[in-house]
């Protein structure tokens, strides 16, 4: 594939080869060649990164995750196991289903921080295949717990496991795509997550057929099974990923010059001061609080309806087993259209409009729940209320790397750790909103949830704002100084 050079002018007089700079104090020193692209072998060579690391950490998030809304067994299926045998023979009565949900979240958002930092001075590949390993141990011990107590200790466990694993992706992602191609990519794996809400709704409802298999009930084996694919998939991904674009053997030379030069525009991975400083700042940057409180709105009623949704379709009047199967249409639209949104966003370097859409929209699907519509109709308002939550959900994450607040390797880690620990606290909330006593309609849980997207179309409209008077003043300065607009563009915060 040939490739091109803006080879820097040199003065004559040097008479040194291009790349060469000399001076009679200074030693020969080369200087990085600037490597360009023209649009078609540049489409080439992202579609060949994506070939080659989407689809194994997609796998990966899909089945170490398939409870989990972006994205992990305990959600998705545990809300299918629930009506698999699980409340009977562990004896959840009262709120102990909603305890055992939300004791995930407590380990996942305490481990959230420090386990992402931690994979920030790692090997990014080696510490995201430890972490789905350890998730896969967890996940396969669900499918022998015999007691209430040993459920709400492997759930306690599984929280720690996954919790560098969503934000250690996202992160592993910074460090190859440039800003405006990151969002897609985002939404790539973490549509993962709605494949696993129809998967797990398909695979559950065959799994069902499985009870007194080995003198297990059938939803021992869908934790089982689940995992034991896992551990396939991460035995590949250890000959497939590649920690950095510089260290990856399938691109030429000149293409992970060129992919790095792309990347760093925009995301800076240059710091000043220690790391103690680094990480101090992403905890004082308001940025990182306010696209918090965004990724919550949408993850607290995601989880919400995520853990309930086979429940819910049950109380509409529809048997077991096709309560499980009327789940799979609902996630595979709503992967596809989060993936949409995604692609349209980074074409289009958009990122409020699609978030405000996506609040209203999921609005829409809680409003219809607490009407007194008939059962078709709330059947359309579950399409609605997904759709909307988990279209927003890579919207969120991707636009607080994108909005280019959070520049540096350090900082970016620590900053999306956060994030995500404050979207995943909304599961604890999300656990208890559904009472058992408030079935089947849950007026209290979907008036709750409608409380979040109130939340997060303040917060996006607040975020809008400044980061609008941000951008105007940097024009504002950079014409006065007479700087042109190729130099400013790429320092202002995307809206």
């Amino acid at each position: 594939m040939p490739l091109h050079s803006d080879k820097a002018s040199i003065p004559e007089k040097t008479g040194i080869p291009f790349g060469l700079v000399s001076s009679p104090d200074v030693p020969t020193v080369r200087q990085p060649v600037q490597v360009s692209l023209d649009p078609e072998q540049e489409r080439k060579l992202w579609r060949k990164i994506d070939l080659h690391l989407m689809p194994i950490i997609s796998l990966m998030y899909l089945f170490s995750f398939m409870d989990r809304g972006n994205r992990n067994v305990c959600l998705i299926f545990i809300g299918n196991a629930k009506l698999e045998g699980l409340m009977t023979q562990l004896h959840l009565t009262g709120s102990r289903y909603n305890v055992a949900l939300s004791v995930f979240f407590i380990s996942y958002g305490l481990f959230e921080f420090p386990a992402n930092l931690y994979g920030a001075f790692l090997c990014e590949c080696g510490w995201l295949l430890f972490i789905t390993l350890l998730i896969t141990n967890e996940r396969m011990s669900m499918g022998f717990v015999k007691s209430y107590p040993q459920l709400v200790a492997i759930r306690f466990l599984l929280g720690i496991a996954e919790a560098g694993f969503f934000p250690g992706v996202a992160f592993f992602l910074t460090m190859w795509y440039p800003k405006y191609k990151l969002m897609y990519r985002i939404a790539l794996f973490t549509g993962a997550a709605g494949a696993a809400g129809a998967f797990s709704g398909l695979f559950a409802y065959g799994i069902a057929f499985m009870n007194n298999v080995g003198h297990l009930e059938g939803w021992s084996w869908i934790f089982i099974i689940e995992g034991l694919v896992t551990i396939v998939i991460s035995f590949i991904a250890i000959f497939v990923l590649v920690d950095y674009p510089d260290t990856a053997k399938f691109l030429s030379i000149e293409e992970r010059q060129f992919v790095e030069q792309q990347r760093s525009i925009g995301i800076g991975d240059d710091e000043e001061g220690t790391v103690t400083e680094r990480v101090l700042s992403a905890f004082l940057d308001w940025q990182v609080w306010v696209t918090g409180l965004m990724l919550m709105s949408f993850m607290a009623p995601a989880y919400g309806i995520t853990f309930f949704l086979p429940t819910i379709l049950n109380g509409f009047g529809y048997s077991v087993p096709i309560s499980q199967l009327l789940t799979v249409p609902i996630f595979v639209l709503a992967t596809i259209s989060m993936i949409s949104a995604a692609h349209f966003s980074d074409t289009m370097k958009l990122r409020s409009p699609f978030i405000i859409v996506a609040e209203f929209v999921g609005m829409v699907g809680y409003i219809i729940q607490i009407t007194n519509a008939s059962t078709g109709v709330k059947y359309f308002g579950t399409y609605l209320a997904v759709i909307g939550m988990y279209t927003g959900v890579p919207c969120a994450v991707g636009w607080q790397v994108l909005a280019n607040n959070l520049h540096g390797k350090y900082k970016r880690a620590v900053g999306m750790a956060l994030q995500a620990g404050m979207g995943n606290f909304g599961g604890i909330i999300a656990s208890y909103i559904f009472r058992i006593q408030d079935e089947p309609r849950f007026i209290l849980g979907f008036a709750l949830e409608i409380g979040f997207m109130c939340m997060g179309l303040i917060a996006t409209v607040v975020a809008t704002y400044v980061y609008h008077r941000a951008n105007v003043s940097r024009i504002v300065r950079a014409k006065r100084e007479g700087i042109n607009e190729a130099e400013y563009a790429a320092d202002l915060y995307a809206i």
